[in-house]
């Protein structure tokens, strides 16, 4: 029987990629995202080549909508093998200038999402006494940066989440817990956190608008400069995603480029993989 898949976020990007990928690669695939309407071009692959991915409307900020999804996935294979937790936003702005309403929108998305997912999955996986789950965070989950303070720390916060998991569900119930670490993508993602910032007018005065525009600088430069990997494509990422995937012993950690690797060697030189830590955990407090 194939290993089934729930992947959040799949209209575009890295879920898109990766619901095709997973499908041709032997999964059946239950691709879902807030808005069915977006899922035209996903269901010209599928139609094309044949492809085993089920559409399923959810939305990781409404826990009514994360039940009914594991709900479907459960009544129709009686299991659940795996999780992708890859939906998310990209966001950057100072938290002085961040509204109440926009803090609380970029950690439900980045962060709590990731909570009410995985703890939608984890009871048919314990059950099962097996599964998979697979957090798309970011460089930025490792290293703080200039007016991402908001969107890393919701970053930071998933990966300490997989981390404390990790050390208590991984042996007595076969659950592998894995984050994939990109640095930037090029994909919608930027883009919407590119609109997120300078198109709202943000910072087109004020004492942080000479050090922003310094910091948006640097970030065109960098995305000029293709040759140093800074910015992935989707497919790229979704191809590490895959090989943790099928991997029988998948790192806590993997940074998905040898920029991002080099981007966060201060923090990770000691346990690039993660590995250590979680043992030094268990045998702490286990």
């Amino acid at each position: 029987m194939k290993k089934n898949v729930l992947i959040t976020g799949t209209s575009t990007g890295v879920g898109f990629e990766s619901a095709i990928l997973f499908a041709k690669n032997n999964f059946k695939v239950y691709a879902t995202m807030r808005n069915l309407e977006k899922a035209s071009k996903l269901k010209e692959h599928i139609e094309k080549d044949n492809l085993d991915i089920h559409l399923l409307p959810l939305d990781v900020t409404k826990t009514e909508t994360i039940k009914a999804a594991v709900d479907t996935i459960i009544e129709n294979d009686s299991k659940i093998d795996m999780l992708f937790n890859n939906a998310g936003a990209g966001f950057a702005k100072t938290t002085e200038q961040a509204t109440e309403a926009e803090i609380k929108w970029v950690t439900d998305v980045n962060y709590l999402g990731v909570v009410y997912c995985t703890q939608a999955v984890l009871p048919h996986m314990r059950k099962q006494k097996s599964g998979q789950i697979i957090s798309i965070t970011s460089v930025g989950g490792l290293v703080g940066q200039p007016f991402n303070e908001l969107y890393c720390g919701a970053k930071f916060a998933v990966e300490g989440f997989m981390e404390g998991l990790a050390t208590y569900v991984s042996e007595p119930f076969n659950i592998k817990i894995s984050c994939v670490e990109p640095g930037g993508i090029s994909t919608e993602f930027m883009t919407s956190a590119i609109e997120k910032t300078a198109i709202e007018g943000q910072f087109a005065t004020g004492e942080y608008a000479p050090i922003f525009e310094r910091y948006m600088a640097g970030n065109q430069k960098r995305a000029n400069e293709s040759e140093t990997q800074v910015y992935q494509t989707g497919l790229e990422v979704a191809n590490v995603v895959l090989d943790v995937a099928q991997n029988e012993n998948p790192p806590l950690r993997i940074r998905t480029s040898q920029w991002a690797e080099d981007f966060c060697n201060l923090k990770t030189q000691a346990d690039p993989d993660g590995t250590k830590i979680v043992q030094q955990l268990k045998d702490s407090f286990l």
